[in-house]
């Protein structure tokens, strides 16, 4: 079920007036258990059973981890985590990924290898569901997190619809919480009750998160579409627009779906972690992920990085954990060699940022980058190289990649094509304009979101229908799938 449809409007609605009808909190958590899993079977149908799975895999794991005082015990039970839940994200997400690479080789090699692909259907949002799970076993382990009490709780957790199918990636230590004092707090009456400060926020983060979707996002799509499905022959410039496109669109299609989620997530009484934080505006590689895709880039962090040493086993040690992270964090995103090459890239840069830093620490700390103009350079080229490894995430075919990068990188101060490209997107370019300044607001407006959502009742829905109605006046009624749906 796509977000920006009518389904999900008469589906959340009807949730909505349901479960406040309800009233009694253990039947609004039952009821909200069924509509969460209701809402990941309509979008994956039988491949529920995997999410399931791995729910009862990890509440039964998490306890005995918690209950068991020998060591190496606990370490083959978190292991049985890690096995269970990368195995079935390994095996639906790589498995063919894998036998293209055998086969490959067998042909290179003259062996007689030709095994066939599997053709797995790719369950939606398992990418995000595992790495909870196992951001959960992993805290019981270090001693950081107790164990849930009741399947319901943890299921509920798992399952959550808002953020199910395309993050953010929700710990254990974010929701179970929040959950717990609801159910276990005799002064709460309900699990959720409307409360009228949270709907209004809620709503203007999921009408924000719909005008970044289907407004910005969709809109531009075409030109990128246009540019990136045949780029051979096309002029730097073009190139170069083309990537600023795609790096504008998959940022307002991602954190167009977060505010949703988090908006949703909102007007039922649960906070759900911030995942964008004006990514373009970052003035280094680490910068960047800080801001972008904050619950992935935390989770390698906390699960991934930290476990591998960090920067405790000296420069070295730290360039090849920053690469081995940002690649796994590139195939993480799907089983095709060019989300492995974004991640190259990515692992590049902040080994090589860290690298500049530690030679040169009087550069590092000049007071010029202090300065506005400082930071404006820093923007720039951060930003160059950020859209510079957008185009290796969106063009899969190797080939076709390695010709626009050379474009980008390369110029050749060619530009008949790319105004050919302009007058033929001219929706789409102005739309991207307007974008690029409104990214520009926010940066400048801290919590511009919440401003807006104080603002008084009448001038607040006339802020609803005037985002409504700019939606609606370039919504050409084919609603696009979220780009993060396939991971």
């Amino acid at each position: 079920m796509l977000f920006n449809t009518i389904d999900f409007v008469v589906f959340f609605i009807i949730l909505l007036t349901t479960i406040v009808a309800i009233k009694h909190k253990k039947f609004q958590h039952v009821f909200l258990l069924i509509i969460s899993y209701f809402f990941f079977y309509y979008s994956s149908n039988y491949l529920i059973i995997l999410l399931i799975a791995s729910t009862l895999l990890d509440f039964y794991v998490g306890k005995a981890i918690w209950d068991n005082k020998n060591i190496l015990k606990k370490k083959i039970l978190l292991i049985l985590s890690l096995v269970g839940n990368l195995g079935l994200l390994g095996f639906f997400k790589y498995a063919d990924f894998a036998i293209l690479q055998f086969n490959y080789l067998g042909e290179q090699f003259n062996l007689a290898n030709d095994i066939p692909f599997l053709n797995l259907a790719l369950p939606i949002g398992i990418s995000f569901y595992t790495f909870q799970t196992i951001s959960y076993t992993v805290d019981i382990y270090r001693g950081k997190l107790k164990p849930s009490e009741s399947l319901k709780e943890f299921a509920l957790f798992v399952a959550f619809f808002p953020q199910l199918v395309a993050g953010p990636i929700v710990r254990a230590s974010e929701f179970l919480p929040q959950l717990r004092e609801k159910l276990q707090n005799k002064k709460i009456k309900q699990l959720i009750s409307i409360d009228g400060i949270n709907l209004k926020i809620g709503i203007t983060l999921m009408i924000i998160g719909f005008f970044k979707k289907m407004f910005f996002a969709d809109n531009i799509a075409p030109l990128v579409n246009d540019i990136f499905s045949n780029p051979y022959g096309l002029e730097s410039f073009t190139i170069i627009l083309g990537a600023i496109a795609f790096g504008l669109q998959i940022y307002g299609d991602f954190s167009g779906y977060t505010d949703i989620a988090i908006g949703a997530a909102l007007i039922l009484g649960f906070k759900l972690p911030v995942n964008f934080n004006k990514p373009y505006f970052a003035t280094s590689p680490s910068d960047f992920w800080k801001r972008w895709h904050i619950s992935l880039s935390s989770w390698l962090r906390d699960y991934l990085y930290i476990p591998l040493g960090g920067n405790k086993k000296g420069t070295k040690f730290t360039y090849a954990n920053l690469m081995i992270v940002m690649v796994l964090g590139g195939l993480w995103h799907g089983a095709s060699w060019n989300f492995i090459i974004w991640g190259v890239l990515h692992g590049s840069y902040l080994a090589v940022h860290k690298i500049l830093v530690n030679k040169f620490p009087r550069l590092a700390n000049n007071l010029f980058f202090k300065t506005k103009s400082g930071k404006i350079i820093s923007i720039f080229v951060t930003q160059y190289f950020v859209f510079l490894a957008w185009i290796a995430f969106r063009v899969k075919d190797t080939d076709a990649m390695m010709y626009s990068l050379t474009k980008y990188i390369i110029w050749d101060f060619e530009y008949v094509q790319t105004l050919e490209i302009i007058i033929t997107h001219k929706i789409s370019i102005g739309i991207m304009i307007l974008f690029i300044i409104s990214h520009y607001i926010i940066f400048k407006r801290d919590n511009l979101k919440t401003k807006i959502s104080n603002l008084p009742l009448p001038f607040w829905m006339i802020f609803l229908f005037s985002v409504s109605l700019s939606i609606l006046l370039l919504y050409d009624g084919n609603p696009e799938d979220f780009i993060y749906f396939k991971f």
